[in-house]
């Protein structure tokens, strides 16, 4: 059995992948809460920002972040690049469609439930699937209890953040829904991580892959770039409460023009 060390880097690695789920956590709940205020299109677009936000940078930077300080003993990682990328797509497309369901559904409970179930399962499957995408010179296992574990907080963790994103208004609240998301996610990816056992096979033949520096980091940063940007657009687009403002002005703008319509005819 292979040593296996998590935190390879210290505490550094684990420290900046809470802060990048905290980050995207947070952009993604305001962009949720723009997504409140209007309707259409324009919703959908702030929904697609808020699971970009929530599911690339929240959930998949969080969990390749924490796997630069991932060691074992005795053999390099390589990382599959097409496995890889598509852990990132089934992340931000779960999360996106429990954004979708959970809005669509007026946050009531079953559509909070479903939503949930969809956006934390997609964030097992990015888990599992990124795991799976290491190359190394080891036979990988898996402690079944543990994955049902990871499983159960990742779904509890996926309904409580959807909550968050129908419910939570104004900066502390958003803020402390962040710090909790943040603290969920970082608990799925380690109780999954510590799942893993590995067996060392003495092949000889390093693995095929790239090397987490050449393609990972690369990877990672242009996602957080991406998310500022997203940051940028919240601050300077109209606030949540401009918006509905603006919403109940043309309310109130058109029911004046019925009423004269009316008078008139």
């Amino acid at each position: 059995m292979s040593h296996i060390d998590h935190f390879s880097h210290g505490f550094a690695t684990p420290a900046l992948a809470y802060v990048m789920s905290v980050f995207g956590s947070l952009i993604g709940l305001l962009m949720a809460a723009r997504a409140r205020s209007v309707e259409g299109t324009s919703r959908l677009w702030w929904l697609t920002g808020a699971a970009f936000s929530i599911g690339g940078t929240g959930v998949w930077v969080m969990h390749f972040v924490a796997m630069l300080g991932f060691k074992v003993a005795g053999t390099p990682i390589r990382y599959d690049v097409s496995l890889t990328i598509v852990s990132a797509l089934i992340a931000i497309v779960a999360v996106g469609g429990g954004l979708v369901l959970v809005s669509s559904g007026g946050g009531r409970a079953g559509a909070l439930v479903l939503g949930g179930l969809l956006a934390g399962l997609g964030v097992v499957g990015m888990h599992y699937l990124g795991m799976a995408a290491m190359n190394m010179s080891a036979h990988a296992s898996y402690d079944p209890l543990i994955v049902v574990a990871s499983v159960l907080v990742a779904v509890v963790a996926a309904i409580a953040a959807l909550w968050f994103a129908v419910r939570v208004d104004g900066v502390r609240a958003t803020v402390g829904a962040a710090l909790l998301m943040g603290i969920a996610v970082n608990a799925m990816h380690y109780i999954g991580m510590f799942s893993l056992s590995v067996e060392p096979l003495a092949t000889g033949v390093l693995p095929g892959g790239a090397e987490a520096v050449d393609f990972l980091l690369p990877l990672l940063v242009g996602i957080s770039l991406l998310t500022i940007g997203l940051l940028l657009v919240l601050f300077l687009s109209p606030s949540s409460r401009e918006l509905r403002e603006e919403a109940e002005l043309e309310a109130l703008i058109a029911a004046r023009r019925r009423r004269n319509s009316d008078w008139l005819s």
